[in-house]
């Protein structure tokens, strides 16, 4: 939108590497806009924090929150931040007035802490502000540049002008900037993850009815997300959600909520849902192959926990692919993006694929963790061919049911009724 930022990390690998316009991560879009706006100077990347504080009017803190022992958000980075840019806004090194924003997901009040130990540097001409994001992996840039709504907690009239000014660009369409305090901003990130974590799970267990009672939950989604009420979204079922912010977020809020001295039992459902999806497919897998997988080789498609990203943080995939090499299988995994950052968790206890195909030389069957959408119209044919038996264990209900049954695959998936081909194994 025009403006000059200058980014700061303690990483200096990480700073090189972005100035020559590598991203860390992979997401859509993110490469171009990076390359893009080095080109034109008005993004920079350092690791002096002083430079950073003295640059900006407006100053994000971005910084991880990982969930503690107990579960609860560990705030350790960003009050240290805090407390270091407290030092660096003295009125001598960084005159004129700051608006510090809490970009992260914190526990409510801690809006309040971080303005707290600013204060403690002697600094008075400053705002700090909660502005959650609302970021989807693997759709993240649009969701930036196109935003549902803008969160801000503010306390001040200054603040409020000085935020909705940086974000008005963003919002030319009409969509809203709710101005609301601190504390409400906070715990509005929380309840918006927690929520759609819980119609995740919600679903799960409706699938898992589905698959006792003869219903398709498929049938099901529709027929609940055609309610106004109720919406389409959030409504497939799997094997649970992972990535950063779902298994984090619900954790945090449920713990925010027992040291306020409220027992939110929804949400300990939502993660006890969670903990044991995976294993549904796992039961498919075993109850198949008469109870022992030892010594089988299982082609895995998909390892990010979720398509577009290459994040493997709390993967479904990586659940069953332990589960799996528990009880003796062997591995040959492929993702399109995802490949590196699996290898730094499971290291060489898994066989890597250069392809998709790859993966199913010599297997016994596919399991499928990750619905990306190259899987989506495979080569049925060649498949059949190279896999030792023509079986697909499918955790994200990719492919018709009936379709795959005409094309001679044993297909079992989440909460659909199995329509069995010709297809038998052969121990």
């Amino acid at each position: 939108m025009g403006n000059e930022v200058l980014c700061v990390d303690v990483d200096a690998a990480k700073v090189a590497s972005l100035r020559r316009g590598i991203s860390p991560i992979y997401e859509p879009d993110l490469d171009i806009l990076l390359r893009r706006n080095l080109r034109l100077a008005r993004l920079h990347f350092t690791t002096d924090l002083e430079a950073v504080v003295a640059h900006g009017d407006v100053i994000f803190l971005a910084l991880p929150t990982p969930p503690g022992a107990d579960g609860e958000a560990d705030l350790t980075y960003v009050l240290q931040v805090a407390g270091e840019i407290g030092r660096h806004l003295a009125p001598q090194f960084a005159p004129g007035y700051k608006v510090i924003v809490n970009k992260s997901t914190v526990p409510v009040g801690t809006t309040e802490r971080v303005a707290a130990l600013i204060t403690e540097s002697g600094v008075t001409d400053f705002d700090v502000v909660s502005n959650p994001e609302f970021l989807r992996e693997g759709a993240a840039v649009d969701d930036f540049m196109k935003p549902a709504r803008v969160i801000v907690g503010a306390s001040s009239e200054r603040a409020q002008t000085t935020m909705r000014r940086l974000y008005e660009p963003f919002v030319r369409q009409g969509n809203p900037i709710y101005m609301m305090d601190p504390r409400s901003a906070e715990m509005t990130k929380y309840a918006a993850n927690a929520f759609l974590a819980a119609r995740i799970s919600f679903m799960n267990e409706v699938a898992n009815v589905c698959d006792r009672v003869g219903a398709n939950v498929d049938h099901v989604r529709m027929g609940i997300g055609s309610d106004e009420r109720i919406g389409k979204h959030f409504l497939y079922a799997g094997i649970g959600f992972g990535g950063s912010c779902f298994p984090k977020d619900v954790q945090a809020l449920f713990q925010a909520a027992q040291s306020a001295g409220y027992d939110f039992k929804m949400l300990s459902a939502v993660l006890d849902i969670n903990r044991r999806q995976h294993l549904v497919l796992v039961q498919r897998i075993l109850n198949f192959f008469q109870g022992s997988v030892a010594g089988l080789v299982f082609g895995v498609w998909g390892l990010a926990f979720k398509p577009n990203t290459d994040d493997v943080r709390e993967a479904p995939s990586h659940k069953v692919i332990r589960a799996l090499m528990d009880r003796g299988a062997r591995i040959q995994g492929f993702d399109p993006e995802a490949m590196d950052t699996s290898r730094a968790v499971l290291g060489d206890a898994i066989q890597y694929a250069p392809n998709a195909y790859a993966a199913l030389e010599g297997a016994d069957a596919l399991v499928i963790c990750t619905e990306w959408p190259e899987f989506r119209r495979p080569d049925f044919a060649r498949m059949r061919k190279i896999l030792r038996h023509p079986v697909i264990f499918d955790g994200r209900n990719v492919y018709n049911a009936d379709r795959m049954a005409d094309l001679g695959f044993d297909y079992f998936s989440i909460g659909r009724p199995r329509v069995a081909s010709n297809a038998r194994v052969h121990r």
